[in-house]
Parts: C-alpha cells; sequence; structure tokens
C-alpha cells in the first residue's frame, strides 16, 4: 500500500513519481530537431483510442490537487458531468497543435454537461504553463503536476494515461470510459466524445 502523502512529500514518494515520470519519458520521446528537446522532445501515443462499455467499466477515479493559479480541484466536484481530461506539457509540440481544438470542443458542449479538465505534466514552474493556457485562449482549468505525482494515482490496469498527450473521457459515475493516445482535432474530440455524452447516466 503506498504510503498517504503529507504536505511535504517522502523522499520515496518523490522517487517513485519521478521514475513514473522517467518511465513516460522513455515509452518514447521525438529524436528530430534534438537541438531543441523543449520543442520536441515529447511521449508518443500509440495512436490508439480505446473504448469501454459502461457495463465494463471500472470504479470511479479518485483524483485532486491545485490548479494553476493554486485552486483545490477534485473530478468529485463534476460528479454528475461528463469530464473530458487531457495530459499536456507547455514543451510538447502536439499538445500545442491540439489545443485551440480542446478550447472550441470545449465552448461548444459545456452547456451539455461536459466539463474539461488538463493535467500539466513535466513542467517545473507554473510560468511556462501560464503561458500556455494563454497563448491558446484556454478556458478551463489545470491541475499542475511537475513531478508526474498525479498519473501515479491512476489504478493498476485501469485506461491510464500513457503518453502527452493522452486524453480521457470520464462518464457522468466518474469512470473512465474513452482512452486516447494522441494528439487529437477537433473532430476526433467531438466523435468520441458524443456516444459518452448520449449517455443517460
Amino acid at each position: 500500500m503506498r504510503p498517504r502523502l503529507s504536505s511535504r512529500p517522502s523522499p520515496r514518494a518523490l522517487i517513485a513519481a519521478l521514475a513514473a515520470t522517467a518511465a513516460l519519458a522513455l515509452a518514447g520521446c521525438s529524436a528530430a530537431n534534438s537541438s531543441n528537446s523543449s520543442d520536441s522532445s515529447f511521449v508518443q501515443g500509440t495512436g490508439e483510442i480505446s473504448t469501454v462499455a459502461a457495463a465494463h467499466r471500472g470504479a470511479p477515479i479518485d483524483l485532486s490537487g491545485t490548479d494553476l493559479d493554486g485552486k483545490q480541484i477534485s473530478l468529485a466536484d463534476y460528479k454528475g458531468k461528463v469530464v473530458v481530461l487531457n495530459v499536456w506539457g507547455s514543451w510538447c509540440g502536439p499538445c500545442r497543435a491540439e489545443a485551440s481544438d480542446f478550447e472550441s470542443v470545449y465552448k461548444a458542449n459545456k452547456d451539455k454537461g461536459v466539463q474539461f479538465l488538463g493535467i500539466d505534466t513535466r513542467d517545473l514552474q507554473k510560468p511556462a504553463a501560464q503561458s500556455f493556457v494563454s497563448d491558446h485562449g484556454l478556458t478551463y482549468p489545470s491541475l499542475f503536476d511537475p513531478d508526474g505525482e498525479l498519473l501515479l494515482k491512476f489504478p493498476a490496469g485501469s485506461l491510464n494515461p500513457q503518453a502527452i498527450p493522452s486524453t480521457l473521457i470520464i462518464d457522468r459515475q466518474g469512470r473512465i470510459a474513452v482512452r486516447a493516445l494522441k494528439a487529437l482535432a477537433s473532430d476526433d474530440l467531438s466523435r468520441i466524445l458524443a456516444p459518452v455524452l448520449a449517455e443517460k447516466s
């Protein structure tokens, strides 16, 4: 059993978080333009989109933390809504490519019972992440996860994020319904969101 995190993470917790982040990095980083790794180094997804029928989804996901402004946020705050959870980093080229599309889909659906939430990972300082949000006009919140601790909280065996970017669609009961291991354009995102949004409960 993982030890409970105190307000000051233990050395073991920090090592575990850093190890998870390193594992993501080793999953596949682009070598293109190696002279500027902040623009080209990202964890490539397989391009896979996985869906789970409502009857076979796992337990609700428990996830909470602080956003880029220091405000406490929990998935439980959005109970009864469909949540689009996007893992991104300001240093990630594909994340920059998809960001404006995510905002457009959010604006088109936010009055239909949908909440978007980001997880900003591997940005060690908030200003870079805050600039990313400002540059792309993002109006939904993002959790700040510089060490990858939040990514460790997804249950083993679940459709957890395994690439940057990754997107999860969480149903109204808090369960993972869809996982995309690639950058998504607005059409792709709308297509995988629609069936979950159409579910009655």
